[in-house]
């Protein structure tokens, strides 16, 4: 089955926070209106380098009130630093503004920095997680919380909607990682299972090595009746011929400082394109990224892939442009899903 396709705004651009905010919700609209399944958005506390959204309801809010059809997920939720329960009602508020459209992406990563300022020092993330994410799916159910007994209010849409039904909400949650351990409780729990644009590991293992025994340790632990969900991240920029040498050099810096910060390799010993290969970034015009993304066999194999700008960022305008040509040549070369 083909994938479908999604949008995913990390919130880079070179501007301020209500800028980037704007950028952000327009590029959701323009994904809408090309076709894309899915818009997605990251939460990123105190680094406004790393994403600059430290809460992703507001933005999803007004994402769900300017959109009708695109769904909106969190891309993710950083669950050890937040309340559960906080999460669950801001979750079933967006949820309902949005009429059933939210998909809820959870993961354990967090620094020790960010811990100790929301006054969990010490403590390990891992933990944290295992501790609230049960919390978290107990209070989407409208279970009783506490000894008092109290539940979730509102909870998430749960009516059917044109066409098909409406999962509850705790039938759309998903869990993010990068180890096979953790596709496997994501499986046994039933949720989908979100894989990186990027794979930590040897720079000479490829992104689909390196993926598939997440992807199988998943398949093989996903209950029979459960159907799989698969949202592998991408980085990709697709441009016109005429500006791809003007973006190509951008793009060599920014992958370039990707490349030594996650892998540790010098970039001056490395080609524009081993660069790219190193960072599992796809670049170029439609035909040179759909035969890009033709070898990527965990997208294939997934039910969703995401698509971002970052880290090749070529701005505001290039982006949209770059979600354009996904929709109108990228996706009907390689047989994806496009929205109606």
């Amino acid at each position: 089955m083909a994938p479908r396709i999604g949008f995913f705004t990390r919130l880079l651009e070179d501007s301020g926070p209500a800028e980037r905010y704007r950028f952000a919700l327009e590029q959701i609209r323009h994904a809408e209106r090309h076709g894309f399944a899915t818009a997605w958005v990251a939460q990123h506390h105190f680094n406004a380098a790393e994403g600059g959204l430290p809460s992703p309801w507001p933005l999803l809010g007004a994402a769900a009130a300017t959109t009708s059809r695109i769904r909106l997920g969190t891309a993710v939720v950083t669950l050890p630093h937040e309340n559960p329960l906080r999460v669950a009602e801001d979750a079933a508020v967006v949820d309902q503004l949005s009429g059933g459209r939210l998909e809820l992406g959870v993961a354990p990563g967090a620094s020790p920095q960010a811990l100790e300022a929301f006054g969990y020092a010490g403590q390990d993330p891992k933990d944290l997680f295992a501790e609230k994410l049960p919390v978290l799916r107990s209070a989407l159910r409208g279970e009783p919380q506490g000894e008092s007994g109290l539940t979730l209010q509102p909870l998430g849409v749960q009516a059917s909607g044109v066409g098909a039904p409406i999962r509850a909400l705790d039938d759309r949650l998903w869990q993010a990682t990068f180890s096979d351990r953790g596709a496997t409780r994501a499986a046994l729990a039933g949720d989908g299972l979100m894989l990186s644009r990027i794979q930590p590991g040897d720079v000479d293992v490829s992104l689909n090595a390196s993926q598939r025994p997440i992807v199988e340790a998943y398949l093989e632990n996903l209950p029979e009746h459960v159907e799989p969900r698969i949202l592998s991240s991408r980085t990709l920029v697709v441009v016109d011929e005429e500006n791809r040498q003007r973006v190509a050099a951008t793009a060599r810096e920014r992958v370039a400082a990707l490349a030594a910060k996650n892998y540790g390799v010098d970039p001056s010993g490395y080609s524009d394109r081993e660069l790219l290969r190193i960072t599992n970034s796809y670049f170029g015009t439609p035909e040179e990224v759909a035969e890009q993304l033709s070898r990527d066999e965990a997208a294939a194999r997934s039910s969703d892939v995401s698509f971002q700008a970052h880290s090749i960022d070529p701005g505001h305008e290039l982006t949209l442009r770059s979600i354009e040509l996904i929709a109108t040549a990228v996706a009907p070369q390689l047989g994806w899903e496009l929205a109606p």
